[in-house]
């Protein structure tokens, strides 16, 4: 019997040779966008807290909440709101086993990625009319 030549490559694919693929991008911005509406959630909840409790302290929150960074919060949570929304139909579509070829869910990804963009810029300017 022919003994084994020994293979020289990596037993599973490294950061270094692996191509990222949409699938698995769409999926670590799931997670990513996810935890983006966390924090956002969290300084709605504590801005909604400094209400109920008193007018000094709403008014410390509130100039948080409404500064630049309150306004890149509440931004990129609402970037993550659109993402999973469009992600969730992304996948309601994969769950009827339709459109699940690798061209196809390639251009499901990006549209998640640019129809949430989108989204999210029209939500910000029917918000400011």
């Amino acid at each position: 019997m022919a003994e084994a030549k020994p293979v020289e490559r990596p037993l599973s694919p490294h950061l270094q040779i692996y191509r990222p693929q949409m699938t698995s991008m769409s999926s670590i911005l799931t997670r990513i966008t996810g935890n983006g509406i966390i924090v956002g959630v969290l300084l709605l909840v504590w801005w909604l807290l400094a209400a109920a409790t008193s007018p000094g302290y709403f008014n410390f929150v509130n100039a948080i909440a409404t500064s630049w960074f309150g306004d890149l919060v509440f931004t990129l949570s609402l970037l993550g709101v659109w993402y999973h929304y469009l992600a969730g139909i992304r996948h309601l579509i994969w769950d009827s086993a339709k459109m699940m070829d690798i061209k196809t869910a390639e251009l499901l990804g990006w549209i998640c990625i640019i129809g949430s963009v989108v989204l999210t810029a029209l939500t910000l300017i029917i918000i400011h009319l």
